[in-house]
């Protein structure tokens, strides 16, 4: 692979992935890392100032639409914008989430007619976590993913297992399911059907030019190694955290992995702080409020290495004040970080990630190190002697991190 010198960035180089949150761009973008690739993260607010390039020293650059919660037709807007903008990469993805919440059609659909293509592979399956699609249905870990804590998702709940029916109809171009040896389609959406990671690497290897990419994480590890002929680097070198600096976990999410995690961090006296209903809701929730909220959190910081701000929200929440939520965390957490210097902000859920990078002004951000799939760290151009690690809200944070909170 021939490396852009520095400070000559050019686009043709570059690998490029769509994603239409932070955690998902994040966590391609750590995957970069293990193809010795350097890689950065671009924010919606960054994309949506500089649309004719990217001024950056990256081999990888992860775009975050942030779109994912848009209404359509804003959704449709910003992924033809940075589509438009990436155009001229060595090699295009769009990352989508993988259990299909969004607009995933909607967004492909965009790519390809900037692009002028008429293909598109979608693996959204990650077997290596039991998420796979067998017989047109999507499984977690052997169960139909209507029946998993998926089915609660206050913006996307899973009601159904049928994939084509979570993916929901095209006006455009057709949307197909294939097995992994079958003729692809000579367009439209071709779903693949997949149980293995061997599976991924054959259809990785189906990948011709003018077939867009898209899917999960682990279908992109496929796609660079096998369609792209990137080969892993090794052992990436681990950033060293922050020694005795304070610690501050936003946790977005009522997640089975996020419960497990806050009641063990109770157990072992991490102070916890929670947004209680009243001021998640909207009409009770005040500057005020949040304003002696973060003074409690910035005092436990003063004797606590580590402290925990959640929602404090049951599973089954409405979805209006659901999408209040990340909105509500980043303004607490601006107020906190306006008070004290902090070492690492660790945020759980995607929603809350892009809120608090949005509120904090944050738009270009290194990626430096992968904890764990999923979980990864950034470094904002913005703020550099803060770490920001963020994850997914329904991944488990590593073991080795929740261990240190018991210091």
């Amino acid at each position: 692979m021939k490396v852009t010198p520095r400070g000559h960035t050019q686009p043709k180089q570059m690998i490029a992935v769509i994603a239409d949150d932070l955690t998902g761009a994040a966590e391609l973008g750590a995957i970069g890392l293990r193809f010795g690739l350097r890689a950065e993260v671009i924010t919606a607010r960054q994309a949506a100032s500089n649309t004719a390039s990217f001024s950056s020293e990256a081999e990888l650059i992860s775009i975050d639409t942030d779109s994912r919660a848009c209404v359509p037709e804003e959704a449709r807007r910003r992924v033809a914008m940075v589509a438009k903008s990436v155009s001229r990469s060595r090699a295009i993805y769009k990352k989508v989430d993988s259990v299909l919440r969004g607009h995933v059609v909607i967004e492909i659909e965009r790519v390809l007619h900037q692009l002028g293509w008429r293909r598109a592979l979608l693996l959204p399956a990650n077997p290596s976590l039991g998420r796979v699609i067998r017989d047109g249905k999507y499984f977690i870990r052997g169960k139909p993913i209507h029946e998993t804590e998926f089915r609660l998702d206050p913006q996307y709940p899973r009601r159904d297992s049928s994939v084509l029916n979570l993916l929901g109809s095209s006006h455009s171009i057709p949307i197909r399911l294939c097995r992994v040896h079958e003729t692809l389609p000579p367009e439209g959406i071709i779903v693949g059907e997949t149980e293995t990671v061997e599976d991924l690497r054959q259809w990785a290897s189906r990948c011709e030019q003018s077939i867009l990419a898209g899917g999960g994480a682990e279908f992109f590890n496929a796609w660079l190694e096998t369609s792209l002929g990137i080969a892993i680097s090794g052992p990436v070198a681990q950033a060293r955290l922050a020694d005795n600096q304070p610690e501050l976990f936003i946790s977005g999410t009522a997640s089975e992995s996020s419960r497990a995690f806050i009641a063990e961090s109770r157990y072992h006296g991490v102070p916890i702080f929670s947004l209680h209903e009243a001021m998640a809701c909207g009409a009770d929730f005040s500057l005020t409020k949040g304003e002696r909220l973060a003074a409690r959190v910035v005092e436990a910081l003063q004797s606590n290495l580590r402290v925990i701000l959640e929602i404090g929200l049951p599973a089954e929440i409405d979805r209006s004040v659901a999408q209040k939520l990340p909105m509500r965390l980043a303004q607490v957490a601006d107020a906190i970080l306006s008070r004290v210097k902090l070492g690492h902000i660790f945020a759980e859920g995607g929603a809350t990630a892009a809120a608090l990078v949005h509120r904090l002004g944050w738009s270009h951000l290194k990626v430096l190190q992968e904890l764990a799939p999923g979980v990864v760290t950034l470094r904002p151009s913005a703020y550099e002697q803060c770490r920001l690690t963020v994850k997914p809200g329904s991944y488990a944070w590593p073991k080795e991190l929740i261990a240190s909170g018991a210091r």
